[in-house]
This record gives C-alpha cells, sequence and structure tokens, in this order.
C-alpha cells in the first residue's frame, strides 16, 4: 500500500465531518473565541499524521506551518488526505477538508473559497499569513 493510499484511508476512517456541520460550528459560534474554540475542536477530530507519511514530497509551499497533503482520484472523485503539526492550523485544514473531500472535478472548481472563509467568519480574524497559507492549500487543490 502506498502512503498516499495509507494516509486517504485513515481519513475516510476517521474524519467525517461534512461541510454543512462545519458551517453549523462555526456561524452558530457567537464570537471568535467561539469560533475558535469549534476550530480546534474540529482539528482534533482530523487524525495526526504518522512519521512515515510527513515527508517533504507531501509538504505544501507557502505554508507558515509545515502542511502535508495526499490526494487521489477515485471514480471521478477527490480523495484528500490533510495534517499539520498545528493545532489551529489541523483545525482550518478540517474546514478545507470537510469542503473539499469526495468531491468531483466540477464541484471542486466551482468553489468560491472567498465566500465559503467569509460565510464561516474566518477571513476578518486569519492573520495575512495565516490566510495566505489556506488559500495555497486550496490553489493546490484546484490544481489536482
Amino acid at each position: 500500500m502506498t502512503n498516499t493510499t495509507i494516509a486517504i484511508n485513515t481519513i475516510k476512517e476517521r474524519f467525517t465531518i461534512t461541510d454543512a456541520q462545519v458551517i453549523e460550528k462555526l456561524t452558530s459560534a457567537k464570537s471568535w473565541d467561539g469560533k475558535y474554540r469549534e476550530i480546534m475542536l474540529l482539528g482534533k477530530q482530523l487524525p495526526l499524521f504518522q512519521a512515515e507519511l510527513k515527508l517533504d514530497e507531501a509538504l505544501v509551499s507557502g505554508c507558515e506551518s509545515q502542511v502535508w497533503l495526499y490526494a487521489n482520484w477515485q471514480d471521478q472523485q477527490l480523495w484528500l488526505a490533510l495534517s499539520s503539526d498545528s493545532k489551529i492550523v489541523r483545525g482550518l485544514l478540517a474546514i478545507v477538508l470537510a469542503k473539499f473531500n469526495g468531491k468531483t472535478k466540477d464541484e471542486i472548481s466551482s468553489v468560491n473559497v472567498d465566500q465559503y472563509f467569509e460565510k464561516l467568519g474566518l477571513s476578518q480574524h486569519l492573520s495575512p499569513s495565516r490566510s495566505n497559507g489556506l488559500h495555497a492549500i486550496v490553489e493546490k487543490i484546484k490544481s489536482l
């Protein structure tokens, strides 16, 4: 089994949060502190990668923190595995994963990530470097 297969199967088995659930959790939070807490809880649900999956070739460039991405197309759906050593970044990755995992090429290309982050109330609270890193991850996904 390849590293990509291992990583993706782990995510499929252990991370079942949907985009709708993410939207509900974050839009129902009454303050930034509440959103931050929800993001951290989402990150805890994202499985950590074992050392053998933390390979340089899986690193996403443009991110302040280390972010590893594995991707594979199966039955015209893109399956992703994302992880980071940073707790808050793992939470943000969970949000991205819920939006893009298992989607078709057309569904992925139609995502307006700026609107999505705005709807979740993230845009005004993320630092420029964190926001740039998230956009780098999304661009990498869209390029697949």
